[in-house]
């Protein structure tokens, strides 16, 4: 255990203590200037709050802690599916409550997405239309190819492009492996043709996009009204139509409301494969609203070229079971600064 890790689980089991009494009582050899910068770290990362001015400071845990408190991927899934210990329902108080008040990332990392995106302004702004529209076209098809794999797709990145490029399809895979790259490129010329059509978000569109996604796959378009089964988690999303619909308008109010466009982003990523509206589809078409939220505000759009399926579905799993997005969060930066210096 890290020292920045022991005082936060020393801070959740004491909660409202000041610097010198967490440094007189922690159990380790710390000095007290580093329990000072540690504090100062935390507070910048939302995951401890202040209370009180001067000698009078106390510490406490953040109301955002469960969120963002950094998880050990690998010690986490150590433990079988059955053996953890999960939020197996669905957290209603998540979207309007938690995620509402709560500053996703922290002042170090939105000064890193802030720059990597003003490289990308300026990127593009040395490309003419047509060294643009190809390096569009690059990424979509990178988007299309890692985004059908996360979901099993068979097809290599170098079949798929000759199937967006040449509608060529790869000898020996099934037709819904083509169906469904063939589906993502159409839903990124769509939402390319009409970039303000997230903005608002509302879940009609979304309905709209997740028909594009899944049409001649045999999904149904309407929202579920039955239970669905996630593989690898016990954790149970809701099974009412109406709630459901409930859901997805929250979600679409609160990413609304947020004015910071990654966080905008990441909340689409998330929160719609937490919600789990559809039969199928949910992830394809949370990948495809978070780009078209990007490219809605002029951001540059993430292939997810490089994230491993495996990592990706990781992070996904510890969102549903615990509400914590700080795995998940940690591969929108990691993809966001690859698409930065990879295209365009």
């Amino acid at each position: 255990m890290s020292q920045k890790e022991e005082i936060l689980q020393f801070l959740a089991d004491n909660p409202s203590l000041s610097s010198k009494e967490i440094y007189d009582t922690i159990n380790t050899n710390i000095a007290y200037a580093t329990v000072k910068r540690i504090l100062t770290q935390l507070l910048d990362e939302n995951l401890i709050v202040k209370e009180g001015q001067g000698k009078g400071t106390r510490y406490l845990i953040s109301p955002s802690y469960q969120l963002l408190y950094p998880v050990n991927i690998d010690d986490y899934f150590k433990l079988e599916q059955d053996e953890r210990s999960i939020k197996k329902d669905f957290n209603l108080s998540l979207i309007n409550n938690i995620l509402a008040n709560a500053m996703l990332f922290t002042i170090g990392e939105q000064q890193q997405l802030k720059t990597l995106q003003e490289k990308f302004t300026q990127n593009v702004a040395n490309l003419s239309p047509t060294e643009f529209d190809k390096e569009q076209e690059r990424l979509a098809i990178d988007l299309s190819w890692k985004s059908s794999q996360i979901e099993g797709n068979t097809y290599s990145l170098l079949e798929t492009e000759r199937l967006l490029k040449e509608k060529e399809t790869a000898e020996g895979k099934p037709k819904d492996d083509a169906t469904m790259l063939l589906n993502h490129k159409e839903a990124l010329n769509f939402i390319i043709e009409h970039p303000d059509y997230v903005v608002p978000l509302t879940t009609s569109r979304l309905e709209d996009i997740h028909s594009i996604l899944t049409r001649d796959l045999g999904v149904n378009r309407n929202i579920r009204s039955g239970r669905v089964g996630i593989t690898g988690t016990n954790y149970r999303p809701l099974d009412n139509e109406h709630q459901i619909r409930e859901a997805l308008d929250d979600m679409c109010k609160l990413i609304n409301a947020k004015e910071n466009v990654f966080e905008k982003a990441l909340l689409a990523l998330v929160l719609l494969s937490y919600i789990q509206a559809f039969a199928d589809g949910n992830k394809r078409t949370a990948r495809i609203i978070s780009n078209a939220i990007l490219i809605a505000h002029q951001y540059c759009p993430l292939s997810f070229r490089t994230v491993d399926s495996v990592d990706y579905k990781k992070a996904m799993l510890i969102f549903y079971e615990q509400n914590n997005i700080s795995a998940f969060k940690k591969i929108f930066i990691e993809q966001f600064e690859f698409a930065v210096n990879t295209y365009f």
